[in-house]
């Protein structure tokens, strides 16, 4: 009797939960619940003979079979998506508004991980201010915005939550008597003005060293000693200093990351949503 074929709706549950380490992500992912997840994930285990993750409270991580059969099933997905879109001659395009306080190092992976998703969607991706951003949306010039500014507006779902704070390259010292000097985004920037309103009801004298027109930018004067800058971890280099409770500074709020999408199509919704998630997950390390 000839052994039942692989689900692939099971084996692309089992490439979410590797490429998101988390099996709450991957449901977030895929529009589904935690315990449909396992469920797929059980199945495919079980057809395959092998356990696929080594599990803890508080891990998930591949195990040497799981690790084994990545590729494979990353494989047998693809050529399983290009047979159906070789079907049919229409390309989908999907564009995306992102906030430059948003949009971080993770970016390439994640647009690799929405291409994998549907490898024939055309993605569009726009880097700009939330304030910007959120017009264009309004305005239908994009299909979705994923920006750091909470409105009173009901069509935004937040994503996540981040820390931000007070960065400045190793050994930078402020002289006392000086304004604090502060790199910051060109205006209109959400996080520039409200780092500037935390200072001035502070009390603290401060001063423009550098506006950037971009948070690498603005990274990179951090980095090269010019002062300090609002920023969050994720996007400043390796080896800056939180140095906001050494100088006395307030502290910064967390900031919102907020999606707003008008996205129906399936496929695109899907992709967006495992954009989402990654998202998710980059704010929570």
């Amino acid at each position: 009797m000839m052994d039942p074929p692989l689900d692939l709706d099971s084996v692309r549950t089992f490439v979410h939960i590797a490429e998101l380490e988390s099996f709450t992500r991957a449901a977030e992912a895929m529009g589904t619940s935690q315990a449909a997840v396992s469920l797929k994930l059980k199945r495919l285990e079980g057809r395959l003979g092998c356990r696929l993750f080594d599990r803890t409270p508080r891990y998930v991580q591949l195990s040497p079979r799981g690790a084994s059969f990545l590729d494979q099933a990353r494989a047998l997905l693809e050529l399983h998506d290009r047979t159906l879109a070789s079907l049919s001659e229409q390309r989908r395009r999907l564009t995306i508004g992102i906030s430059d306080h948003v949009a971080g190092p993770e970016l390439p992976a994640l647009i690799a991980r929405m291409n994998s998703q549907d490898p024939q969607l055309v993605i569009e991706i726009r880097i700009g201010s939330s304030a910007d951003l959120l017009q264009q949306f309004d305005r239908r010039e994009i299909d979705s915005a994923l920006i750091r500014l909470r409105s009173d507006r009901d069509d935004g779902s937040l994503i996540a939550e981040e820390q931000f704070g007070w960065f400045a390259a190793p050994g930078w010292q402020h002289r006392p008597d000086e304004p604090l000097p502060i790199a910051t985004m060109a205006e209109p920037c959400g996080v520039r003005a409200l780092a500037c309103r935390l200072l001035d009801d502070a009390g603290v004298k401060w001063r423009e060293i550098f506006v950037g027109g971009g948070v690498m930018a603005v990274a990179a004067a951090v980095m090269a000693g010019l002062g300090v800058a609002a920023l969050s971890p994720r996007m400043v280099p390796f080896g800056a200093m939180d140095v906001g409770r050494r100088l006395g500074l307030p502290t910064l709020p967390r900031q919102p990351i907020m999606l707003h999408s008008r996205v129906k199509d399936g496929p695109s919704r899907e992709a967006l949503a495992a954009l989402a998630a990654a998202f998710r997950g980059a704010a929570r390390t």
